[in-house]
């Protein structure tokens, strides 16, 4: 167990995934200033209950994400504009609302099983088709998708990008960090894009009727 400064936030960050913030509030600015000069990680963690800025302290889901921070560019007023990567996923026991002031977690390393990397690669393949399509689509419903060459080969990268492009409430990406392997990811990110790409083919269909409704 150790302790981790916490940041709740309304989103779900994956190992191996960047994630930019604006850092504007006291207690955050406190949070990251020791970050920097002790090199420490903190937790990213979705907020269950709360607000993410100017309210009391949020209530955290027991699942997050460790973020190192890999550039800071300082802003007037103390405030900062961060970048960070995921690194490990972790699990909160505790959380300590008193020792400073934003929240500290008795958390622990919380890794990912990998039981079959064989099945593991056949699942990362037939999901990079989908994941592909869908960005396809998201590009034809006038979204700029990722660039498809930036895909990454290794399966567990892969899978962490794929739950961190898709459109999806972010409850069900929770559930895919919190994911008991990697199995486990793999076929809940194939079943929520089949869903995904499923309901944006059904908004194109709808839009282009429209269309064709408004010229005739």
């Amino acid at each position: 167990m150790f302790d981790l400064p916490l940041f709740p936030l309304d989103t779900v960050l994956f190992p191996g995934m960047p994630i930019r913030l604006h850092i504007f509030e006291e207690r955050y600015r406190i949070m990251m200033q020791r970050c920097l000069e002790h090199d420490l990680a903190f937790g990213v963690v979705l907020i269950q209950t709360g607000v993410e800025a100017g309210g009391p302290l949020a209530e955290p889901v027991s699942v997050g994400c460790t973020a190192q921070i890999v550039h800071a560019e300082r802003l007037s007023q103390g405030r900062l504009n961060l970048v960070a990567t995921g690194e490990e996923r972790f699990r909160l026991s505790a959380i300590d609302r008193n020792l400073e002031p934003y929240l500290i977690g008795q958390a622990a390393f919380f890794p990912m099983p990998n039981p079959d990397p064989d099945a593991l690669a056949r699942e990362a393949r037939a999901l990079r088709k989908q994941v592909i399509y869908y960005l396809r689509t998201l590009n034809r419903a006038g979204q700029l998708p990722a660039h498809l060459e930036h895909l990454p080969n290794e399966p567990l990268l892969f899978l962490h990008l794929a739950a961190t492009m898709l459109q999806a409430p972010n409850y069900q990406k929770q559930r895919l960090l919190e994911a008991s392997d990697t199995l486990h990811l793999a076929r809940g990110l194939r079943s929520l894009y089949r869903r995904e790409t499923a309901l944006l083919e059904r908004l194109l269909q709808r839009s282009k009727s429209d269309d064709l409704y408004r010229l005739n």
